[in-house]
């Protein structure tokens, strides 16, 4: 592990009224995980408000002040997203104290992450002037509006640029969370966790917040859908057009035919793409060979695997 054992590092989660409980609390789950296997990490939990209920009205109870919290170097802070509407109205009252805080603490050398629209807080702070970040597709234009010395991106999971990680939202806080415990440790440790919390797919920041794979889905047919699920369970198996026209209830020439209809690709260039999906997703995992890879995804040779991973 790259992390110090005499030192303790401190996860601080910051959690406005209103907070969206989904987008921190998978985040959280890998920390706790982390730590269940060993890690020396402090998870804290702190607010600039007394009480929290979340923005689905679950309530928090009492949460200690920020200003309580003892911030060291290697540090990490994370600011948790709120209900939208609620964070961009003039209802979320931001102390300047809070916002000092915030600075302070960077200046002391934590780290500051935000989640999803908590981008939109840490804008406040002007930590976000002259940094690349992002925050849910949805909102990256607004962010951009109200934060134009902030280089905002588009359509990917999360970046970290001079101690500061913005993401997107819901369950981009596991990745982040994921990306941070690598940081800490190592890449086999971090793979444990995601084995352990049945994450298979773990994402790099640069990944998009959109699947590209789902932009082929969207159709009605039934029976194109039922091949693409066949297909996305079955990778591993011999696929053929007969069996697949079975599958989808068609004449072999019409399945092929309303395949590139409703998919705007062939058969075997949709395969292909999940083929190439589901390698990126292998290759991650540190105790599979390229053999095995290979069989998995249906491939008769490692040459054919190469082939696949190299092509533009």
């Amino acid at each position: 592990m790259s992390m110090t054992k005499n030192k303790s590092v401190q996860s601080l989660f910051v959690i406005p009224p209103h907070a969206n409980l989904f987008d921190f609390a998978g985040a959280v789950q890998v920390f706790h995980e982390a730590r269940e296997q060993g890690l020396k990490l402090e998870l804290k939990f702190c607010s600039f408000e007394r009480e929290i209920k979340t923005a689905t009205k679950i309530p928090l109870g009492k949460i200690d002040s920020y200003k309580k919290q003892k911030i060291t170097q290697g540090d990490y802070i994370f600011i948790v997203s709120a209900d939208i509407h609620y964070l961009l109205s003039n209802k979320l009252k931001l102390e300047k104290d809070f916002l000092a805080w915030l600075v302070n603490s960077y200046h002391l050398g934590a780290t500051i992450c935000s989640l999803c629209n908590g981008a939109f807080i840490l804008g406040k702070t002007k930590l976000l002037d002259g940094k690349n970040c992002t925050t849910h597709w949805k909102r990256t234009a607004e962010l951009q509006k109200q934060f134009p010395l902030a280089k905002v991106h588009e359509n990917i999971i999360y970046i970290e640029d001079e101690r500061i990680i913005t993401s997107a939202g819901a369950t981009s806080g596991v990745d982040v969370a994921l990306f941070i415990l690598s940081k800490l440790t190592n890449d086999y440790f971090t793979y444990k966790i995601s084995r352990e919390l049945v994450i298979y797919n773990r994402r790099n920041g640069s990944s998009p917040q959109q699947n590209n794979l789902l932009n082929y889905r969207n159709h009605v047919h039934v029976g194109i859908h039922k091949v693409q699920d066949w297909l996305n369970t079955s990778l591993h198996k011999k696929v053929n057009i007969p069996h697949l026209a079975e599958i989808a209830m068609m004449s072999e020439r019409n399945f092929t035919r309303i395949f590139k209809k409703e998919t705007q690709l062939t058969v075997n260039e949709y395969v292909t793409l999940l083929r190439k999906e589901k390698i990126n997703e292998l290759l991650k995992k540190p105790d599979l060979s390229r053999e095995q890879i290979a069989k998995l995804c249906g491939l008769q040779s490692v040459r054919h695997l190469s082939r696949l991973i190299h092509e533009d």
